[in-house]
């Protein structure tokens, strides 16, 4: 047992799971970012925004765009606001110092020492140019009498090339540390045949197996493993890209100087021809890279030209992935975050959260609440409509059931008062079965077969009876919505959609011989499906068009000449607007006599053909309000005035009443059987 218990110790490693998806991450919980969302599209946004909007945002636990969007704008900041691009020049300056120093100490105790070359040598020390490029190439020809100071020049010249080399070949600086003449000769070979690849591929002559034996021969110096030109391409054209755009960054006199020195690199200035090469080469064959760019970096540490160039790199990913995060591109989808670059620059916990992003949105879209259109947007499919009418109905529920004498619509069902009569079940019948009448039949039929008694009792379709119900009146509703602009300017829009669809749930899903019919009116009126007006943006222009929405309903009431008609008006504004006889609107501010003698005059019809007309008044306008209680004395009908919130309560019972008035019943409202809910 203690050999397999050493054996597990060995075996064993546990760590965070960042390759690919969770395997035992829990399921993405979509209610909530679907309320949401419902929210956002009655607020006029188009699902596939609202669902943007959600990702963006993020919700209870859960990290959105929006906050890893932050997270990279600071780890930008902190690479171009705590760094400058000044290191090199720096590391150059100080071993140049120390050099100088470490000479005149040598030169001051050197006793044995001429003392006309000692005074001559101080001399030229004495003399050294401010710039230590000029300082560099002058001492080139110095004769140095410290072997510690020779040694720190020597490493100006090491240094430089290392730097040079380490913006091309990441981690080049420090793989090069105290390296050996061998060491730099295959570096020079290296470029020779990198040179060499390019060429031959730009003219098109170059091949798999060519590439294969340049990685054999020198793949050491690629980490990154690339399998082919292309891949080699990409990522020696990015690094060196990133390298120019150091260089762009730089000031005048920066680039004067490195310009200078870098033909120290090394000791020779062969490594400079080879690199100079190399950049026209990357440049011919990967146009597309960012050559030009530049950065502002002011801060106080400084960063040699090879942590430069990884900078410059960093920044570059850092942009994209911002861009990325936006989502504000055509097409744009969270699968085209780049999980590699992401985890590179904020770390593991900031995939994770990428991920359930992603796997949020991938849920989203294949819920079936999303469908797409042919122009290729997304809307909200009837089952969305569904769930979210389905939600407002029961906050509705709890608003009415929590009023003194309202109603509880929970236990909704779509018959009337029982009668005590059965009839045999026919397709189409919701009605409940009779469970005594359905079992006798049964034992009936079998004893007539044969059946011995002790056996179970099979029930056929043909044995089942339903309990009947009264008759119940069919209503033919019209429900007239104000879209105008001031709907939205007073924060009303989304509560009028709000209460549209809660009334057109109840209908469609427990009143279904009911018919509905919706009409927006605003500066002209028109019938609208219910997704059209969830849909439906918010226009700026005047007008509030009740004489041609009247019309429309008309219209629906001829159309349903058995069904009692309910007229529900909702408006915040008197009419202004009426339909001229071409066809066009009509608008005055004030209203004109006419636009109000038209707007009654269809009201007139409706209550012919027995409509009962409830308005529901939203805002303080006076003359709305003489209006309104003007045509409800005039029509026999009501006006109710709730403010925004409480307006799909005010709607749908509104609704109820009219149904319990002229239905079956023969009930008050006070004893209003509580059967009215979607379960």
């Amino acid at each position: 047992m203690a050999r397999q218990d050493r054996c597990l110790t060995r075996r064993a490693r546990y760590g965070r799971f960042t390759e690919g998806p969770d395997p035992l991450a829990p399921p993405v919980d979509i209610r909530e970012a679907f309320d949401a969302m419902g929210q956002d599209v009655m607020a006029g946004y188009s699902p596939e925004r609202a669902m943007r909007e959600f990702l963006r945002r993020g919700g209870r636990g859960q990290t959105g765009l929006d906050d890893l969007a932050r997270r990279v704008a600071q780890r930008r900041r902190e690479l171009t606001e705590g760094h400058n691009l000044d290191g090199t020049l720096q590391e150059v300056r100080k071993l140049l110092d120390r050099a100088v120093l470490e000479e005149r100490r040598q030169l001051a105790r050197d006793a044995q020492l001429d003392d006309v070359e000692r005074a001559l040598s101080q001399m030229q020390l004495d003399n050294l140019p401010a710039s230590p490029a000029a300082a560099v190439s002058e001492l080139n020809d110095y004769t140095w009498h410290s072997q510690d100071a020779r040694e720190d020049f020597e490493r100006i010249k090491d240094l430089l090339g290392r730097e040079l080399l380490d913006q091309r070949f990441a981690g080049m600086k420090q793989a090069l540390e105290n390296a050996t003449d061998a060491d730099r000769a295959a570096i020079g070979e290296m470029l020779g045949d990198l040179n060499d690849l390019l060429d031959a591929h730009a003219r098109g002559e170059d091949s798999q197996q060519q590439f294969d034996e340049f990685m054999a021969r020198h793949g050491q110096y690629f980490p990154e493993r690339p399998e082919n030109i292309d891949e080699l391409l990409d990522t020696l054209a990015q690094r060196t890209a990133a390298a120019q755009r150091m260089w762009n960054s730089m000031s005048a006199e920066q680039r004067q100087e490195l310009e200078s020195l870098a033909t120290q690199a090394f000791g020779s200035p062969e490594l400079m021809s080879s690199l100079s090469r190399l950049d026209a080469s990357l440049r011919s064959l990967r146009p597309q890279e960012d050559w030009s760019g530049s950065e502002s970096m002011n801060g106080r540490e400084g960063l040699g030209l090879g942590d430069g160039t990884g900078a410059l790199q960093d920044i570059a990913d850092l942009d994209e992935l911002a861009e990325q995060l936006a989502q504000s591109y055509q097409g744009s989808q969270l699968d085209d975050l780049d999980l590699e670059k992401l985890a590179r620059q904020l770390g593991p916990d900031a995939v994770v959260d990428a991920r359930t992003l992603q796997r949020l949105e991938r849920a989203l879209r294949d819920s079936g609440l999303l469908r797409r259109t042919p122009d290729g947007q997304y809307k909200l499919a009837p089952r969305a409509m569904r769930r979210l009418g389905k939600n407002l109905l029961r906050d509705i529920g709890e608003q009415l059931s929590g009023r003194q004498g309202g109603h509880d619509i929970r236990r909704a069902g779509p018959a009337g008062d029982f009668s005590g009569a059965t009839r045999p079940w026919a397709f189409g019948d919701v009605e409940p079965w009779d469970v005594t009448r359905t079992i006798t039949n049964a034992i009936t039929r079998r004893a007539a077969e044969g059946v011995p008694a002790s056996t179970s009792v099979a029930i056929e379709m043909g044995d089942v009876e339903v309990q009947e119900t009264e008759a119940r009146t069919q209503a033919c509703v019209a429900l007239l919505v104000d879209t105008s602009f001031s709907m939205a300017m007073e924060g009303r829009w989304v509560p009028m959609k709000r209460m549209a669809l809660a009334l057109h749930t109840l209908i469609t899903s427990r009143f279904r011989g009911d018919d509905l019919q919706i009409i927006g009116f605003g500066r002209s009126a028109r019938a609208m499906r219910i997704e059209d007006l969830i849909g439906l943006d918010i226009v700026s222009e005047q007008g509030t068009n009740l004489h041609h929405a009247l019309l429309l309903a008309n219209q629906h009431f001829r159309r349903h000449p058995s069904a009692q008609p309910v007229l529900l008006v909702v408006t915040d504004g008197e009419p202004t607007a009426h339909l001229e006889p071409s066809g066009e609107p009509f608008f005055s501010y004030p209203p004109e006599p006419l636009t109000i003698a038209l707007a009654v005059r269809e009201l007139d019809v409706a209550t012919r053909r027995g409509a009962h007309t409830t308005f529901f008044r939203l805002g303080e306008d006076p003359g709305l309000a003489r209006f309104l209680d003007a045509m409800a004395r005039r029509v026999g009908g009501a006006v109710d005035t709730p403010d925004a919130n409480d307006l799909g309560a005010a709607v749908v019972g509104s609704y109820l009443d009219e149904r319990h008035g002229f239905g079956a019943w023969g009930v008050g409202h006070d004893s209003f059987d509580e059967t009215w809910w979607p379960r």
